[in-house]
Formats: C-alpha cells, sequence, structure tokens
C-alpha cells in the first residue's frame, strides 16, 4: 500500500491525496483516494534498569527526502500538574504519524492529569499502560497511525518499559526499539541488553559454549548504549539524525538531556 512507503518516485509525495486518479477504470468513471496518513521518520528507544528507565528519540521529522523540522521531540513527560510537567512521573515516545503521535500524547496526558486530580496520586505505570491500550484499541477502525512505547517505575521502583502496535496489544520489555532505524538498532539491543548470542570466550566449542552471565546494567551504560545506538542509525538511515532526546526516570524525578547527532 502506497500510505506505508516512502519512496516518492513510485507512489509519489507523502502527503494526503498522494494518489492520482486512476484512469483504468470503465469510461468516464474515476477513482480518488483519501488517504490520510504519512510517515515522519525518526527512531525511539527505552531502556528499563534495576531502579531507573532510560527512553529516547531522535528529534528529526521528514517527509519522504526533505527535512520538515530538526528539532521536533518524540518523547513527553505525561500526567504532570505544572507547565513544564516537572512533577511527571510517566514518559511516552511515539514514532511515525507526528500528528497522530501528537494527538495520541495529548489525549492519554489529559487522561492521566485527571486521574491524579481525581485520586490525589500519580496513574502508576501498569495502570496507565492497560489504559493506552483501551484509547488505541478504540480507534482499531481508524488507528493512530504511530508506534508508541510508555515507560516509568511500577511499584517496586524497577524500570518499566510497554510496548504497543497501532491498535493497542501490548507488553512489558526489557528493551524496545521503534519507527524507521528499529531494525537497525532493535539486534544492538537485544544484544548488549538482553545479552543474546553472547558466550564466555574459550568456554566451549559449537553448542558447548557458556553464555555471559546476564546482569542489570548501570545507568552509564545505558546512556552510553543509546547514544551508540543513534549513533550507528544515523550513518545507514536518512530519516534519523539532527539531535537525541534523552529521558531518565528515576524515583528522584525526569531528568531531561539533549544531545547532537549527525545533521546530514
Amino acid at each position: 500500500m502506497a500510505m506505508f512507503s516512502q519512496n516518492p518516485l513510485l507512489n509519489g509525495p507523502n502527503y494526503s491525496f498522494s494518489e492520482a486518479p486512476k484512469f483504468n477504470a470503465p469510461e468516464g468513471a474515476r477513482q480518488h483516494r483519501f488517504d490520510p496518513y504519512t510517515d515522519n521518520g525518526g527512531s525511539t528507544l527505552a531502556i528499563a534498569g534495576a531502579d531507573f528507565t532510560i527512553m529516547a528519540g531522535d528529534t528529526r521529522l521528514t517527509s519522504g527526502y526533505s527535512i520538515n523540522s530538526r528539532f521536533h521531540p518524540k518523547v513527553f513527560k505525561i500526567g504532570g500538574t505544572t507547565s513544564d510537567q516537572s512533577d511527571a512521573t510517566l514518559v511516552l515516545s511515539v514514532v511515525g504519524f507526528a500528528a497522530d503521535g501528537e494527538a495520541l500524547k495529548e489525549r492519554l496526558d489529559a487522561i492521566c492529569k485527571m486521574y491524579r486530580y481525581r485520586h490525589g496520586k500519580p496513574m502508576s505505570v501498569k495502570a496507565c499502560a492497560q489504559r493506552l491500550s483501551t484509547i488505541l484499541y478504540q480507534k482499531r477502525f481508524f488507528p493512530y497511525y504511530a508506534y508508541a512505547i510508555l515507560g516509568g517505575l511500577d511499584e517496586e521502583g524497577k524500570g518499566a518499559v510497554y510496548s504497543y502496535d497501532p491498535v493497542g496489544s501490548y507488553e512489558r520489555e526489557q528493551c524496545r526499539a521503534g519507527g524507521a532505524a528499529a531494525s537497525l538498532i532493535m539486534p544492538f539491543l537485544d544484544n548488549q541488553v538482553n545479552f543474546k548470542n553472547q558466550f564466555i570466550p574459550g568456554s566451549g566449542e559449537g553448542h558447548a559454549l557458556q553464555e555471559c552471565e546476564r546482569r542489570p546494567l548501570t545507568r552509564q551504560e545505558v546512556e552510553t548504549l543509546v547514544k551508540d545506538a543513534f549513533d550507528g542509525a544515523v550513518e545507514r538511515h536518512i530519516e534519523v539524525g539532527d539531535g537525541l532526546q534523552m529521558m531518565i526516570i528515576t524515583k528522584e524525578g525526569i531528568e531531561e538531556l539533549i544531545l547532537p547527532l549527525k545533521r546530514d
């Protein structure tokens, strides 16, 4: 389908009414199509630690081969009571169609704020994860064209990351990447965070090799991995770049970092 393509030469420009009228219909009839979706590029990722969660995304906004903005954040604080969300406890990342991502963020933020007003406490990450699934499922016949990841700390203070498909299916994971460069970043996270295909050198041959010990990563290690993941992605994907927005969720609050990425 043209709506999922990023090749303007084959499928026309990536915006609404992108397909020209078809003339292979019966004589005198013309077929028009309204396509409300586009893919604005960019990538996000999230990693859950022992007592923290780090969520990150690049800041490039694209349409086909054009860069619409070099600073368009994809990671947002959710459910705070102040204008700068300084007391928020949850973070949502959205990537895909920028307008749908913005609408989804605003709706979830409003729900979390109403919950906080009514109950006098922030919504837990588990409850918010379930509510976000319901929001997405309610739109299953005309879905938000956005890939969402929700992060926070659970009731035990451990890092929690929930990933979603566009119609609300979700699961809690140790790490997840989404967006244009997800296929480049996710294998790297599988190896470095989930310790898949990591073996002790000299411990045997073939299937006799012993796996490396799976241990929780420190905050500094995760921050380095996030930067390395995006540094690698920008080398191979034209829709990722310009800046790296990183949010670190701890029991003290949410810290935001903005780091540079390649701009070409």
